[in-house]
């Protein structure tokens, strides 16, 4: 990864650390509320590719309402991509991790869980409209990876071997 000042302008402002850091807490927040033993640190490493791709962001937020296996099964064009896009962002992941970790946003269990601190991200969602669909798109990931409850069955349904 480049230091902060060499990297060009559509990256800082797209994958900077805190912007990526709101969408992997909203996940994480969103998977607390319906398994509160936090989201396996496996699963976080999927959220930024499917809240940031913007197909894949405007499918999932035109059937939120709907299953998440569901929603992968009737459109399969999601994963298109998805692998080449996870390891892109990889990286800009672990930055963001890092940043959230620094000021004590979250932290991990024994059991290598991801749990939030409540009071260290604000509860509403503010910002452009972009930024607000990536962040109600990030909290239906985390809901629905909970309902989910089987790492294996994500990873199968989005072509990713476990």
């Amino acid at each position: 990864m480049k230091p902060w000042n060499q990297r060009p302008f559509e990256i800082k402002n797209l994958f900077n650390p805190a912007f990526c850091g709101v969408i992997l807490f909203r996940a994480l927040a969103g998977y607390e509320e319906e398994n509160e033993v936090g989201m396996p640190f496996s699963l976080a490493l999927l959220v930024l590719p499917l809240c940031l791709h913007k197909d894949t962001r405007l499918v999932l937020a035109e059937n939120s309402r709907g299953y998440f296996l569901k929603v992968i099964e009737k459109n399969p064009r999601i994963l298109v991509g998805l692998a080449t896009r996870t390891k892109q962002l990889l990286p800009f992941a672990l930055e963001a991790f890092g940043f959230l970790m620094e000021r004590g946003c979250f932290f991990v269990t024994e059991d290598g869980r991801l749990r939030t601190v409540d009071g260290k991200v604000r509860k509403r969602v503010t910002g452009t409209d972009e930024s607000i669909v990536c962040q109600r798109i990030a909290r239906f990931i985390g809901r629905e990876f909970a309902r989910v409850g089987d790492r294996g069955t994500i990873y199968t349904s989005l072509g990713v071997r476990p």
